[in-house]
């Protein structure tokens, strides 16, 4: 059965996607064609980009491989001197582990990028991957609508006990129903007025700011290590140049940041945030310290939290599963039809325009990556 595309499903085409042009990139040169490593399934909706690019590149499939068979199959060189490698799913392709400085040692020096599927890159050594000449692109655009939503789900979830009301109502018990429909008003709180403290406003935090403030009347500060004067002003955020001053003065706490390698909240950052205040994370779970969370939870230094991620994946921690001011979910704020539709468009995209002399359109690393002509060579 073949899949449907967009239109037979009775979806809108997928949104027009940002071009931010790389200054890094090198132009399809004539002969023989450059090849693209394509890892991971099949494409299911965007078929004339797919073939745009089967057109221009000569495309290797590497399907599922555990980390040591595609480990054997680079030093073989078994898929030629790639240029590139495309991931269109972020839950396929991936079956090779973490992309650490083993694997990426491996990795031809002709290879220049990599497009991936989702916004985390937590799974790839992003710099490592820099220092060995190549581009990493990830796919964020294309999820930010649907990681937005779910986020806005999880906010008023910490400010109205959502979780105790579906719980009882669940239950199908007439005393726990009873007892949340009567005591659950004295507890809980329209969001209106209130102050969401976002940590990280970029292309994801910046929409959930301009839902948030503009559906809810909420007022946005942010801390980032950047600032950004023209976002500010369209949802008039006030930019908190410390961590400490947003954990302090914050009524809903957002993580909308990458992982860096380190926890960013634990117990001393917990105990900064104002008393019961409320925490949503929808970026990765090993930002915080979730033994450090389920003791501010118990003493209700903070009184709610959403959580989409978690540190230990597809393990969820119980005691914060277990919690009725607790909504967990299953990392699905990104997971929509629209959203992998941009995955595999944007990965399409990122490959041509940089080979093209046009230059990455997501990239995530330039900070690292070397400047000279042939960046591998000393690697």
């Amino acid at each position: 059965m073949s899949t449907p595309t967009p239109a037979d499903a009775g979806l809108p085409p997928p949104p027009t996607l940002p071009s931010i042009t790389a200054a890094t990139s090198i132009p399809i040169s004539s002969g023989p064609k450059p090849i693209i490593l394509h890892l991971g399934d099949d494409i299911r909706w965007n078929h004339e980009p797919y073939a745009e690019l089967a057109s221009k590149f000569q495309i290797e499939r590497s399907y599922s491989l555990g980390k040591e068979e595609f480990k054997k199959a680079l030093r073989e060189k078994k898929w030629g001197d790639f240029v590139g490698m495309y991931r269109p799913f972020w839950n396929t392709g991936g079956e090779m582990g973490n992309w650490d400085l083993e694997l990426i040692s491996l990795l031809p020096k002709s290879c220049k990028i990599y497009a991936s599927a989702g916004a985390g890159f937590d799974w790839v050594d992003t710099k490592t991957m820099a220092e060995h000449g190549i581009i990493y692109c990830n796919s964020a655009p294309a999820c930010t609508e649907s990681v937005a939503d779910a986020a806005i789900v999880l906010i008023l979830s910490t400010f109205r006990a959502f979780v105790w009301s579906f719980l009882a109502a669940r239950s199908c018990s007439p005393d726990q129903f009873s007892d949340a429909n009567r005591n659950i008003a004295a507890v809980t709180h329209n969001p209106n007025e209130a102050i969401l403290g976002i940590i990280g406003l970029g292309k994801i935090g910046y929409r959930i700011a301009q839902k948030a403030s503009t559906a809810f009347e909420m007022k946005i500060w942010y801390h980032d290590l950047v600032r950004f004067p023209e976002r500010e002003k369209e949802v008039g955020a006030k930019w908190c140049e410390s961590l400490e001053e947003l954990l302090a003065k914050a009524d809903c706490v957002l993580l909308a940041t990458p992982y860096a390698g380190e926890v960013l909240l634990s117990t001393p950052q917990f105990q900064m945030f104002k008393p019961g205040a409320r925490i949503v994370n929808i970026a990765r779970g090993r930002l915080i310290d979730e033994d450090a969370l389920v003791e501010a939870l118990e003493s209700g230094q903070i009184s709610a939290a959403g959580l989409d991620v978690h540190a230990n994946e597809p393990v969820v921690n119980p005691k914060l599963a277990q919690r009725e001011n607790v909504m967990v979910l299953s990392h699905t704020a990104g997971a929509s039809v629209e959203s992998h539709i941009g995955f595999e468009r944007l990965g399409i995209e990122n490959l041509i325009s940089f080979m093209e002399g046009r230059g990455a359109i997501t990239p995530v690393n330039l900070q690292w990556l070397k400047k000279d002509d042939d960046a591998r060579e000393d690697a």
